[in-house]
């Protein structure tokens, strides 16, 4: 009668743990990955909120909210992953309101990987003088 800890069974932890772990790693790797994505695209969103309401202040231009939005990507990620910066004045329900577009890079694989498309857009009302 044979037992759990037979001969047949010898050597089949290292194999086990070589199926296994390659899993494990490829699990952490996608998380990583979206983590990065996740920090990068609501480091974009918080940089163009963050113009915007800069820009809407008494007194400011669209290229004051523009320029604020790439000095914060800048200093939060890098200049490549905030490609275009747009600010523009629009009127939404009759108030006046100051815009930005950023039009940025999001890593699909790694930092130095293929990169996908990611549009941000924010709005803050423009104070009145």
């Amino acid at each position: 009668m044979r037992t759990a800890g037979s001969a047949r069974d010898r050597g089949s932890a290292p194999v086990e743990f070589a199926l296994v772990s390659v899993l494990v790693v490829a699990l952490l790797l996608a998380v990583l990955q979206l983590g990065l994505a996740l920090h990068v695209r609501n480091t974009l969103e918080a940089a163009a909120s963050d113009g915007a309401r800069y820009g809407a202040a008494a007194g400011r231009r669209p290229a004051d909210a523009a320029a604020r939005t790439r000095a914060l990507a800048r200093e939060a990620l890098s200049s490549r992953f905030a490609d275009q910066v747009d600010a523009r004045t629009e009127s939404v329900d009759g108030l006046p309101v100051m815009v930005v577009e950023v039009r940025g890079r999001l890593p699909v694989l790694g930092l130095w990987a293929p990169v996908a498309a990611l549009d941000v857009r924010a709005h803050a009302v423009l104070e009145q003088p």
